[in-house]
């Protein structure tokens, strides 16, 4: 039994479209009496030419049962239903990795093939193997954008990052998590939310050991041991271990105050000084003296108050 090995839209059209070049079939290529009436394509079969025009139609016969998104071609529904069964059937012979996509795992072959990086940034003097790949580095250092989204506008560098936008405008959300159903756009964020239920905690301090769910929270942590203040005021230079913080503190030069109180109306940078305002008319007092049962409006008071008891 033959494996099934699907193609892009491109390729499709491309072999296709390959009928209609071989020099060395001239009498096969007079019969191609179906031609295309919005490009003038001509195909022999006249189911090729129905096929070739869901193109200009936009019909899409091909729907997958589990999002609903549609395709033209029943090769790239069956592409993208991988990304829902995970599965991954173009194996590497030399590494054992597996690839959803057959286009996936030949340019990974390359890298068993020896192929020499040919291609040589301008500007910082990277090398590629192809010239695509060069391509798409350069524009880290032009800035440009050439995938731009037809709904929002919002322009961006790479492909793959203008076609994962995308589904923000569809709601496509492919990738379900099978303990509470939350779907995710993109399977790394599906990753990310199971370490909820798992209780995993992947990434580790080298300093102290105390370990976290996600890398970005890591690299937060480590500023504390390295004293590292990456973000710095624009209007006084004081600097910052978090962006979060920076952005609060500008607040301070600005005199911009979102948040309100709803009984008296003063106003306050911070949502958590709002808070701590607000107990002053409810009279909450949420922290409590572990040793007499004193309570206290805010944590401060209650740590000055402890030192009573260390006397």
């Amino acid at each position: 039994m033959f494996a099934e090995f699907p193609v892009s839209s491109n390729a499709w059209e491309h072999s296709l479209d390959n009928l209609c070049t071989d020099s060395q079939s001239a009498d096969y290529i007079e019969r191609k009496v179906y031609p295309c009436i919005e490009c003038g394509k001509c195909y022999s079969k006249k189911g090729s030419l129905l096929i070739h025009q869901r193109i200009h139609t936009g019909e899409k016969l091909f729907t997958c049962n589990e999002c609903g998104r549609s395709f033209v071609y029943k090769a790239n529904l069956i592409e993208h239903q991988r990304l829902h069964a995970g599965e991954k059937p173009f194996s590497c012979s030399d590494c054992g990795k597996c690839f959803k996509q057959k286009s996936h795992y030949f340019k990974h072959r390359r890298s068993h093939m020896g192929v020499k990086k040919r291609f040589s940034c301008s500007e910082c003097g990277k090398r590629f193997k192809d010239r695509w790949t060069l391509d798409r580095h350069e524009r880290t250092h032009t800035g440009e954008k050439p995938f731009s989204c037809p709904e929002c506008g919002k322009s961006f560098t790479q492909k793959y990052s203008f076609l994962e936008h995308q589904k923000i405008h569809t709601g496509e959300k492919p990738f379900p998590c099978s303990k509470c159903g939350l779907r995710f756009t993109r399977k790394s964020k599906l990753v990310r939310h199971e370490r909820v239920h798992t209780g995993e905690k992947p990434f580790s301090c080298t300093e102290c050991g105390k370990c976290f769910a996600l890398k970005t929270t890591l690299g937060k942590h480590q500023r504390v041991h390295t004293g590292e203040k990456p973000f710095p005021c624009s209007e006084c230079g004081k600097c910052f271990t978090q962006k979060y913080d920076v952005v609060e503190h500008q607040k301070i030069h600005t005199g911009e105050k979102p948040y309100s109180c709803a009984k008296c109306g003063k106003g306050f940078i911070r949502r958590s000084k709002l808070i701590q305002h607000e107990r002053i008319h409810t009279g909450e007092k949420p922290f409590s003296c572990t040793e007499c049962g004193k309570c206290f409006t805010q944590k401060p008071g209650l740590v000055q108050h402890q030192k009573i008891h260390l006397k």
